[in-house]
């Protein structure tokens, strides 16, 4: 028979029965005194909460007028403008700094556009350029300022292309916008022919660099060398300030070079992997591109730099270059979707360069990783064109800004100025390998030159929703 604690106890001290019980009236009566004591301290604590604050709330109410808190929180995501991908620039809410200073930077643009308009009519374009940018930088959103700088650079100075993405530019703020809509619908077409022909151009040398044999000695020089440079100017995009030769000597005999960093260091070796495993197992690999191909990629960007972030999707939310990526919680089921549209008959059906520029414009606006997104997105990019034959292509570092400028004006829904960047990129990197290997070429032309974009502007079309075989892989030995 089981007996309880407290019966165990009254039977063990049954011979002094009396004495347990006086001794349990006397615990049950300090309990009980205890338990009183308990509870007034408590009603006590929550009555002198109560008060302080309603004091606190009073005393601030009289001296709100003067005090200042020193620590200033961050502020909301929708005030915060992000300009750079190191730097972080925290704007003042709206009421503080658009609602006084909006007016007046509109009123100043407005006086600058009619400044240039007559500037225009006088014959003065370089005055009037001047005045026209001047107008833009202080209200870029305006369509009255768009559309007639629109006007301006297709009249005066030719530039149908840069005019038309202006009359898109304007149509995005406000749809209806008459002008703008007219000077739009005339000049697509124009526009649309000029993107043709750019890539049959590019196809073309394509061609004449793949009938090129693999062992041509001069190829295999110019395949050795844009690998280094590649690997150069990717990360000087995002910072880097290694040299050309200092990125050629870490990458072939791993050593160190003294006054730069351990990151720079790791920045470029982890580069260096990334290419040689695309080059291994992705570029003659035949079948869909997975969301596990590009965290291998990821892995590697930045096995030497962050090791526990590699491969790893974000888990905070980031802030990048004006633009506000998706949260982290939507990071699984974007990167699903985008992976789906990679493989998707209509994506593969586009010209390999669009295909290429549009994967790296998407997952770069998803901006999955805490970092080495930029430099992700541009190895997915060209894996995608080795696979089509095209040589991987460089983007210089002194256009980095016109690179994120470019990006930039994707998200606000013209995503054609990025696709037209690439294809000039990948223009020349062909000339580059076509000039390399020709008859009286001795070695690459250096990357540093400002050569890009000198002679003429060219295009390349996208397709109408985006308005709302052989291998060329890199080469190391």
């Amino acid at each position: 028979m089981f007996l309880s604690r407290e019966k165990f106890c009254y039977v063990f001290y049954d011979e002094k029965l009396g004495y347990v019980k006086e001794r349990t009236k006397n615990v049950n009566a300090a309990m009980t005194a205890n338990r009183i004591v308990v509870l007034l301290v408590f009603v006590s604590g929550i009555a002198v909460a109560v008060i302080g604050t309603l004091l606190s709330q009073y005393i601030r109410g009289l001296s709100d007028h003067n005090y200042h808190h020193v620590f200033i929180p961050l502020p909301s995501e929708s005030v915060l403008n992000v300009y750079d991908e190191v730097h972080l620039d925290v704007a003042l809410p709206r009421s503080q700094l658009e609602i006084e200073n909006s007016a007046t930077s509109t009123a100043e643009a407005l006086t600058s556009l009619h400044l240039a308009l007559e500037m225009k009519l006088l014959g003065k374009q370089k005055k009037a350029i001047k005045l026209f940018q001047h107008a833009v930088a202080l209200a870029p959103c305006h369509p009255d300022i768009l559309n007639h700088y629109g006007e301006f650079l297709e009249y005066t100075q030719n530039d149908v292309i840069k005019a038309n993405e202006y009359y898109v530019r304007a149509l995005s703020y406000q749809p209806n916008h008459e002008g703008a809509l007219i000077n739009s619908q005339r000049t697509a077409r124009v526009v649309e022919e000029l993107d043709r022909r750019m890539l049959r151009r590019i196809d073309e040398k394509r061609n004449a660099l793949s009938a090129i044999p693999d062992n041509n000695a001069a190829l295999i020089r110019a395949k050795k060398e844009a690998y280094f440079q590649h690997i150069y100017h990717t990360v000087g995009i995002e910072g880097n300030t290694m040299n050309l030769a200092q990125t050629r000597a870490i990458v072939e005999t791993r050593t160190a070079v003294v006054g730069k960093s351990i990151d720079e260091h790791n920045e470029i070796l982890g580069l260096d992997a990334a290419m040689k495993y695309i080059n291994a197992t992705l570029v003659n690999r035949v079948g869909s591109i997975s969301i596990k191909d590009i965290l291998e990629i990821h892995t590697r960007v930045l096995g030497h730099v962050d090791p526990v972030q590699g491969g790893q999707f974000r888990r905070t939310q980031v802030y990048v270059g004006g633009h506000i990526p998706p949260g982290p919680g939507d990071i699984h089921y974007l990167m699903e979707e985008f992976a789906s549209w990679l493989n998707s008959e209509r994506a593969i059906r586009m010209h390999p360069v669009r295909y290429a520029a549009l994967a790296h414009y998407k997952l770069v606006h998803i901006h999955p990783f805490s970092d080495g997104n930029g430099r992700t997105s541009r190895l997915l990019m060209n894996m995608i064109l080795m696979q089509a034959g095209y040589p991987p292509v460089i983007i210089h570092k002194q256009h980095r800004h016109t690179y994120y400028e470019n990006l930039q004006i994707a998200n606000t829904g013209d995503v054609r100025p990025f696709v037209r960047f690439i294809a000039e990129c990948t223009e020349q990197t062909l000339d580059l390998f076509l000039w390399a290997t020709s008859e009286f070429s001795r070695q690459v032309p250096a990357l540093s030159q400002e050569t890009l974009f000198t002679e003429k502007r060219n295009t390349v079309i996208l397709e109408d929703d985006f308005r709302n075989g052989a291998t060329n892989t890199f080469d190391t030995d």
